[in-house]
């Protein structure tokens, strides 16, 4: 390689570089892009490329060359290159010879998110994936956490600075705990039990392990939920003389206790978004409803928080607040599958 086409290179050849020095003398399987996106192409990434690890348990360390520029710096921010990231993934390592194909997939499934929305992932970050991420599998792993590479983590390229950022496969129930608590130490503390946090299709959820459920639990009471922004499918917010009538799935029951005491019970805001309506929720002396650029919002005292999580239980029904101007409508929550079907109906 003459040095103009290393240069022409630089972005790329930075990755494949701190690739070679995690894994010395051995050869990365790459799997390109055969049409790239800006030729018409389907697949937004020039390509991943796969090593096989020993460290922790032996596993796939998949890396994507695509998030970043890779060749020439195009844009004019010239800190960063790039989306300021490239994705990496670990798969435990079964009696294959070839790494799988689907986590190469799932990082172009990815990487077709961030290009068409320009939502950037960081690391505490959280997606769900609405079914499982390896399709056609009955795994319970159905979200992704995000963390920065812990044998990776962040380098300067000539294009600009970068990060690693590992994509963690995980339950429903543990993407849920992860909302309410700080994403990045969730991770950290989920690595005690799985090193270097591999994804393995075949576990079960750590939320069934009251040692790193401690973990947990001690963890959201004393640092709160970093997480400001919760969706829900399913919401109504009518304001009437000052009352409030929200109506809530009751199928989400748990993450809304959770996330109140969480972000509320810590003396900060959180902002409840469904497919039409929206409602704010806040700590404040005074308990009260308001209007303010057309979004319900909710103050509430401990008191009123407490009431008001004891009301969110996963059965159906009318319960206003005593002495407090909130009546909360629990409306069956239905369970579907990628397809549409119902799986399963809560209340």
């Amino acid at each position: 390689m003459n040095q103009e086409t290393e240069v022409e290179q630089a972005g790329f050849n930075a990755i494949a570089d701190a690739m070679r020095h995690l894994y010395p003398g051995q050869k990365g399987i790459y799997y390109g892009t055969i049409i790239p996106a800006f030729l018409g192409g389907n697949d937004p990434l020039d390509g991943v490329e796969v090593w096989k690890s020993e460290q922790g348990i032996p596993h796939w360390h998949y890396v994507s060359y695509g998030f970043t520029e890779l060749f020439e710096k195009e844009s004019d921010d010239l800190e960063e290159s790039g989306y300021g990231f490239e994705l990496t993934f670990r798969l435990k390592r079964e009696e294959e010879e070839t790494p799988p194909m689907w986590p190469v997939n799932l990082l172009q499934n990815l990487a077709r998110y961030v290009f068409s929305t320009g939502n950037v992932f960081g690391a505490g970050h959280h997606m769900d994936c609405n079914g499982p991420i390896a399709l056609e599998t009955d795994t319970k792993l159905t979200a992704l956490g995000f963390r920065v590479d812990p044998e990776l983590g962040e380098m300067d390229t000539p294009n600009g600075h970068m990060a690693f950022l590992q994509a963690v496969g995980l339950t429903e129930d543990e993407m849920d705990a992860m909302m309410c608590w700080n994403g990045e130490k969730f991770l950290k503390g989920l690595e005690q039990y799985l090193p270097l946090c591999v994804t393995d299709l075949g576990r079960d959820s750590q939320m069934k392990n009251p040692e790193f459920c401690s973990i947990w639990q001690d963890g959201m009471e004393q640092d709160g939920s970093s997480t400001s922004f919760l969706y829900v499918e399913e919401l109504g917010a009518e304001v009437e003389h000052g009352r409030i009538h929200l109506r809530l799935g009751a199928g989400h029951d748990r993450v809304l206790r959770n996330m109140l005491r969480a972000r509320v019970g810590k003396g900060r805001g959180l902002f409840l978004q469904g497919t039409n309506e929206a409602v704010q929720f806040r700590s404040g002396l005074q308990p009260g409803v308001e209007i303010e650029e057309g979004i319900p919002c909710v103050t509430l005292t401990k008191e009123e928080l407490e009431e008001l999580c004891k009301v969110l239980q996963p059965h159906a029904g009318i319960y206003p607040l005593p002495g407090f101007p909130v009546t909360i409508e629990l409306v069956p929550t239905k369970i579907r599958d990628q397809d549409g079907n119902v799986l399963e109906v809560i209340g």
